[in-house]
């Protein structure tokens, strides 16, 4: 028996626990958060207090939550995920009814020392419950359709009710973790190519109907379109801030213009500088290397994650991690997307990098499921 077998044999249970964390996935979740905490420094004009210094304590929080969650033990979690996704429901109901509104949209609720936004809690609830469905469900069922209605059913009600708020960018957040959840649990690949199909179908009849007595969309709606396509067409309107983004993307160059030197953020030209755009500061002051090293720390964390579901043989704990994983990876990939024009500006946050305490709150717990498999699995 080696030195380091003896020794997890020998001390007690919860400081063995600590010693089965996954500690390289803590290490790269730290060093994304403390490239938030300088971004957020730089673009408050190095003022720490502004935003920094909050969203500081908020992760310790969050570092503190994560590890809570991950010295209980997988089978808990997995007995309240239905609890889970009927409580976020619920609070979903709550935000329509009582919620508080903001930019147009009702999506917070206020609960005395923060405003809690139910929509980020129910992308964990949702891959939690859909995890236990399939490992509920036998192998053999997986692809029959009565039980494919079900996970879908799942799925659309808390997008329909996000939708109502309106979030589009949750939305679409919740659709694609929800697919890729049934598609990791072995659903056919012929139900997704229909989806597929009927809606490029959708999107077709959708163009075709402009102009005609059938029309689909509203005319307003197909500015909205005209003008993701083609920002230039309303440079001081509806494509002002895609196109400041733009600008600020090229000119960080290969190195950047230097710590706390962008002039689209200094000078105000760049909106939401410190929440969903500030991916675009950052490559503005480190250039592309600044932007491919976080994407490269974004990666890792997906390579543990994974490689963590892949060697769990529980198959609740292996789709609960993937569901994660795959979470993440929809986070940081539509918000890149979305500033750099490659698809419409949605409101989805840079994750752990943006302002905000529910997202990072709500990810922290994430994963705390994650490290939670990874000490209970089988071994």
């Amino acid at each position: 028996m080696s030195y380091l077998e003896h020794t997890v044999k020998t001390t007690p249970n919860g400081v063995r626990k600590i010693l089965f964390l996954n500690w390289p996935l803590i290490v790269l979740l730290v060093a994304v958060a403390c490239i938030g905490f300088l971004m957020l420094y730089s673009v408050a004009g190095g003022n720490l207090s502004t935003w920094a210094e909050p969203q500081m304590k908020r992760f310790a929080l969050g570092l503190g939550v994560m590890l809570f969650v991950a010295m209980v033990p997988i089978w808990f979690w997995r007995n309240v995920s239905l609890l889970g996704y009927l409580i976020s429901l619920a609070l979903l109901v709550a935000v329509a009814l009582i919620g508080i509104e903001g930019k147009g949209a009702q999506r917070w609720l206020d609960i005395g020392f923060m405003r809690l936004q139910p929509s980020e809690l129910v992308k964990i609830t949702l891959v939690m419950i859909l995890a236990a469905y399939y490992d509920w469900l036998p192998l053999s069922r997986v692809s029959r359709p009565v039980w494919v209605v079900i996970p879908v059913a799942i799925i659309l009600v808390p997008v329909a009710m996000v939708l109502r708020q309106p979030d589009l960018g949750t939305s679409i957040l919740l659709l694609a973790a929800g697919g890729v959840m049934m598609f990791v649990a072995g659903v056919h690949w012929a139900y997704f190519v229909s989806v597929i199909l009927a809606l490029s179908a959708l999107i077709f009849a959708v163009f075709e109907s402009r102009g005609t007595d059938w029309q689909l969309l509203e005319n307003y709606q197909y500015r909205r379109i005209d003008t993701f396509l083609d920002p230039e067409i309303d440079p001081l309107g509806a494509g002002y801030h895609i196109t400041q983004s733009k600008i600020a993307l090229g000119s960080g160059g290969w190195t950047g213009r230097g710590f706390m030197q962008g002039t689209q953020s200094r000078l105000n030209f760049l909106p939401e500088k410190h929440t969903d755009f500030i991916f675009v500061t950052l490559a503005e002051e480190f250039g592309f290397i600044g932007a491919i090293s976080i994407l490269g720390l974004y990666a890792l964390i997906l390579v543990f994650c994974i490689s963590a579901a892949l060697a769990n043989r529980d198959r609740y704990s292996s789709l609960l991690i993937l569901g994660v994983a795959m979470t993440f990876f929809l986070f940081f990939a539509v918000n890149m997307a979305m500033v750099m024009g490659l698809m419409p500006v949605v409101g989805v946050p840079l994750p752990l990098v943006s302002y905000g305490g529910s997202a990072m709150l709500v990810l922290m717990v994430a994963f705390g499921l994650v490290q939670s498999a990874h000490i209970h699995k089988p071994r």
